[in-house]
């Protein structure tokens, strides 16, 4: 399996590279820009750049600054039935919000629980990489533009998100977007074949489902987007999760610090998160 990962340079700049099987290795292929310039070119090629530790290297989002992070709301129908939603017809169209890049950490980063909340809830997802410029284009040519999938978790601020209709408050708390390595599309196939994704928090399953139940398809959402704004190689979009959350749960249920939750999702491995105190933010925030 082929893992991209980002590394933040000793510079301040953004190197791109391959995860080794053990984990132990990037090796770099490009820096952020270049890599992707031309996304599919650069995952063919052979790594140019020096092989680093990961023990000391930071790893990071291979995330452009100016990426656009798209992610959907409310796409698979057990979820909008547990919710506060259970009363609403499916809208012909998928609730878009939007994310910011400096939202993003990655595997292993620890997160922590805004100061207003009583915890965060947890949201496995997976992640659509986009490969090539999107303007008015049909579900086909969208679906095509996908350059490789991640394991994602939209861990989220619950109070915030229902302070008001928008949820950006809620879906942009400090590092609450822990991503997995990018696996290229072709190593993975059509999400519609349905990969198996699950949430673990301390090692107990609280969601469990296939990604053939969205009802909102990448390459119809990408299509969608891409005739209002023209989407570039690097934007992400986030497809939205299954049953299971924390909120909608009998007593609610949320993540506390000393919390670990996991998204498995088949052929794009496990990504672990630690919850730490919320006293921490401005030193993770370095």
């Amino acid at each position: 399996m082929t893992r991209v990962v980002g590394v933040r340079h000793t510079d301040g700049s953004t190197l791109v590279g391959r995860l080794n099987d053990a984990g132990t290795e990037v090796e770099v292929v490009a820096g952020l820009d270049e890599f992707w310039a031309d996304p599919e070119a650069m995952l063919e090629r052979a790594p140019t750049g020096p092989t680093l530790a990961v023990g000391a290297a930071r790893l990071v989002p291979p995330v452009l600054p100016g990426a656009r992070v798209v992610c959907i709301g409310l796409n698979y129908l057990e979820h909008v039935a547990e919710g506060s939603y259970a009363d609403e017809a499916l809208p012909p169209y998928p609730t878009l919000f939007a994310r910011w890049p400096a939202s993003l950490t990655v595997g292993g980063a620890g997160v922590p629980v805004p100061g207003d909340e009583d915890g965060l809830d947890w949201e496995g997802e997976v992640v659509a990489w986009v490969g090539r410029t999107l303007l008015d284009a049909d579900p086909d040519e969208a679906l095509a533009a996908v350059v490789g999938y991640s394991t994602f978790n939209d861990l989220t601020a619950r109070r915030a998100q229902k302070l008001t209709s928008q949820w950006i408050l809620g879906k942009n708390a400090d590092r609450s977007g822990p991503l997995g390595p990018m696996v290229p599309a072709k190593e993975i196939g059509d999400l519609r074949d349905g990969l198996r994704i699950r949430t673990r928090v301390n090692g107990e399953v609280v969601q469990d489902a296939t990604t053939d139940q969205m009802a909102y398809t990448v390459g119809d959402t990408l299509s969608l987007i891409s005739r209002t704004l023209t989407l570039r190689p690097g934007d992400l979009l986030a497809t939205g999760t299954p049953a299971g959350v924390g909120y909608a749960r009998t007593p609610p249920w949320l993540l506390q610090p000393g919390d670990v939750v996991e998204v498995e999702v088949d052929g794009l491995g496990v990504l672990s998160t630690p919850i730490v105190e919320h006293s921490r933010r401005a030193e993770l925030a370095r």
